[in-house]
């Protein structure tokens, strides 16, 4: 049991007035080394606490304390750790799911927000918060006519501060880009580790699948997009470089597919790859057990890894260990090694979400597109 918990128990007074002492004595949840006691409190049925770890059950059920009404639940996990999480609280049988009352940690995702709870040794890396001191970039919206999907697409299109029609930059395209906009703060990210010379300046341009669980399921589709339609007009537009080795591709779950898909679809086009999570289903033996939408990708991925063949010279990977798709990241690193590419492969106590994705955007960049800084003292 919780220290904290215990002397609250020992001590006998379980009345409304202690159990309020006892709130505003403590922040929330309790961390006592790699101890973590999510507390809640109401007159309910019972209270679960909803996570994304996997290993553990999706739903650990709350204890209530005594006959009072305090509820709480002891997780250990080791230092380093990072989880989000809801509370799903039962009322007559109905279940609602909230954030942590008292926990004032959260996390935007696309559904909403989650608490977040970090055990001792995560901080937050200071390069993804605003710096009044680093000059902005911009971001601009264009619109490609006539594509392969049968009409108009959207993207947005980074460009580094001082930019200057009369140089050439490194080019990286990312699947899902708004997204890691709204929640992987990727202009502050960029905006930062440019200024600081830790990534070169480059050109980033930002699509989003309209289907994405469609279009990035290694759809040659969305290869023919990337190509035919994205390529020749990112090149039309901007000074970007021709060497593949100064052109990447990056994307997380899904995004990592279709980039890893697009690359291998169009041999030599793509020098860098910053695959996050990816969804990369594959079968041994038997069928895909992970539904519907996966069943493009286990084709692919099983060609994949019978016949590699001519990838990106350099791939960073990057996924959370509390994840379902942890075998499958993995298993791909060696793959990729032993067929000659440098492979940088990389593992976070943290689950599939987009601040664990944030969070490794600066050792995925620098060792993809190295700023002067890493160049001199790598």
């Amino acid at each position: 049991m919780s220290l904290a918990i215990r002397k609250l128990e020992q001590s006998g007074d379980l009345s409304e007035t202690a159990v309020d002492g006892f709130i505003e004595r403590h922040e929330f949840p309790i961390i006592e080394g790699s101890s973590i006691t999510f507390v809640f409190r109401g007159n309910v049925n019972g209270v679960n606490l909803q996570h994304w770890v996997f290993g553990l059950e999706t739903s650990l059920p709350l204890n209530r304390l005594g006959g009072s009404d305090l509820w709480y639940l002891i997780l250990d996990l080791p230092e380093r750790s990072r989880i989000e999480y809801k509370f799903d609280i039962v009322v007559n049988g109905l279940h609602r799911w909230v954030r942590d009352p008292f926990n004032p940690q959260t996390a935007r995702e696309p559904y909403g927000l989650n608490s977040v709870c970090c055990t001792s040794g995560y901080e937050t890396p200071e390069w993804t918060q605003p710096d009044p001191e680093t000059e902005p970039g911009q971001i601009e919206e264009h619109h490609i006519p006539d594509t392969v999907f049968g009409g108009e697409r959207s993207i947005s299109v980074y460009l580094p501060a001082r930019f200057r029609t009369t140089r050439q930059y490194p080019l990286l395209v990312v699947h899902d880009g708004m997204d890691y906009l709204r929640y992987a703060s990727l202009q502050t990210v960029l905006d930062n580790l440019i200024d600081r010379l830790e990534i070169a300046h480059m050109i980033v341009v930002l699509v989003q699948g309209q289907d994405r669980l469609k279009e990035y399921a290694a759809n040659p589709l969305h290869a023919r997009f990337i190509m035919e339609d994205l390529m020749p007009y990112i090149e039309k537009k901007f000074p970007i470089a021709s060497k593949p080795s100064l052109r990447g591709l990056m994307g997380s779950s899904f995004g990592a597919v279709a980039s890893l898909h697009t690359a291998w679809a169009n041999p030599g086009a793509f020098g860098r790859l910053l695959l996050q999570s990816g969804s990369f289903a594959f079968t041994d033996i038997g069928h895909n057990q992970r539904g519907p939408a996966f069943d493009p990708i286990v084709p692919f991925m099983n060609r994949f890894r019978d016949a590699p063949g001519i990838l990106s010279e350099k791939l960073f990977i990057s996924c959370g260990a509390y994840e379902s798709l942890i075998y499958e990241n993995r298993s791909l690193a060696p793959l990729l090694q032993a067929s000659g590419r440098h492979v940088k492969y990389v593992e976070a106590r943290d689950g599939h979400n987009w601040e664990n994705w944030r969070d490794r955007l600066r050792e995925g960049l620098s060792w993809l597109f190295p700023g002067p800084l890493w160049m001199i003292y790598e």
